[in-house]
């Protein structure tokens, strides 16, 4: 690992002495994150493993130049993620912190990767081709556990145009958050809702995003997961001032349908989520409601994060076929007694409706959360982060399960 960083590194620097201006250089950024991170799923019902418990380090090394002077600026980044085993071992395995060996089923000691990205601008245009952790509605590289996924392809950014945003991009393999390897890509099939050895090398996206105002920003997507899925999406945001307070919408809607030879199965679904939430000083007061119709669950790619309102949720997505969900979540920020850098959340998510094959036809389920962070603010570690989260999980498709998971980050900025 140390040797393919070493190498990477020697050709960056050496690609330096080539440039003819200092924006190459003095516009990159070069940070190294330390993050520790606790997992504990305590299932309190049902058969099999009693818990999933890992505990790890990982060691995330990012470098991002700037662009080479001219009409079409070139650059190149580098990321590379180190993941070392503190705790785990068989028996305990499940909770996606580290890889697991596949005869031993003993969590790996340590594993590692590294990716490059090259890229290039036009005026407003951005071209960028190697390893990608995309953000978008309809492929989600959040990083819920040591490491957040990547893929290796292509994406386009564009702003040439006053308040419109355009977003393309092909990717061709993944690399999941607890693993080293490139593999094809699957839909996420937890309890059967679709042929979950269906793969695809090919997924596609485009979308504008458009800013109508300050406070109104539109959004569009098409997707498709060759010969797995196709999806559209929409969604908006307004802000809107009230005579107290203001209150926020947040509409998302996604219509997904098979693609091609259909490997994964019949894929149909229409799904609408609003969030609601009324911020006031230091309190937000968030309601929500998620309607899921067709036949099938929500497809998005597996290893990812799903762009639902449940989307923070510790145990479930909630994207089930059927399922009608309903969430109250309030966050308070402890900058209002005097206690900056710590921030507070909880949260009820109920879901029913639910039909699953081989389960019954009005499942439901529920998780309660709680969530607390904070950020030093002075002081010789000023920037490190601890969160610490508890879910208390509760269904009748899904094992009852009481999660904790406790991360420890921080920054060093070179």
């Amino acid at each position: 690992m140390l040797r393919s960083i070493s190498a990477a590194l020697a050709i960056l620097a050496g690609s330096i002495p080539c440039v003819q201006a200092n924006d190459f250089i003095d516009d990159s950024r070069v940070s190294l994150m330390l993050r520790n991170f606790y997992f504990d799923r305590d299932f309190v019902s049902g058969p099999g493993q009693s818990r999933a418990e890992e505990w790890a380090q990982g060691f995330i090394f990012s470098a991002e130049s700037g662009y080479t002077p001219g009409p079409i600026g070139f650059g190149v980044d580098l990321q590379a993620n180190l993941g070392i085993k503190l705790d785990g071992g068989p028996g305990r395995t499940g909770a996606g912190l580290l890889p697991v060996g596949p005869t031993s089923g003993e969590p790996a000691d340590d594993y590692s990767w590294l990716g490059l990205t090259a890229k290039a601008r036009i005026s407003a245009t951005e071209l960028k081709a190697g390893t990608l952790s995309p953000m978008q509605p309809v492929i989600l590289s959040v990083p819920m556990r040591l490491f957040a996924p990547s893929f290796r392809g292509a994406m386009l950014r564009s702003q040439e145009f006053e308040r419109l945003t355009v977003h393309a991009g092909q990717m061709n393999r993944i690399n999941l958050r607890n693993s080293s390897n490139m593999e094809k890509m699957r839909v996420s099939s937890p309890f059967g809702r679709f042929i979950a050895s269906a793969e695809s090398d090919r997924f596609r996206f485009a979308g504008v995003d458009y800013r109508w105002s300050d406070s109104l920003v539109t959004s569009w997507q098409q997707a498709r997961l060759e010969d797995i899925y196709r999806q559209d999406y929409l969604g908006a945001i307004h802000h809107l001032a009230l005579p107290v307070g203001q209150l926020k919408s947040d509409l998302r809607y996604f219509n997904s349908r098979e693609d091609g030879s259909a490997r994964a199965g019949k894929v149909d679904n229409r799904h609408l989520g609003l969030m609601l939430s009324w911020r006031l000083g230091h309190h937000t007061l968030g309601l929500g409601q998620m309607r899921n119709s067709g036949a099938t669950a929500l497809p998005y790619i597996d290893g990812t994060s799903v762009h639902a309102h449940s989307e923070g949720a510790l145990v479930s997505e909630y994207v089930n076929p059927k399922e009608r969900t309903s969430q109250a979540r309030y966050d308070y920020d402890f900058a209002g007694l005097g206690l900056s850098g710590l921030t507070g959340m909880l949260r009820y998510i109920h879901g029913d409706r639910v039909e699953l094959a081989g389960f019954t036809d009005d499942g439901r389920e529920s998780e309660f959360g709680m969530e607390l962070a904070y950020t030093l603010q002075t002081g010789s570690l000023k920037g490190l982060k601890l969160r610490a989260r508890h879910a208390h999980y509760r269904s009748d498709f899904l094992r009852d399960a009481n999660e904790l998971r406790i991360n420890i980050d921080y920054t060093l900025n070179f």
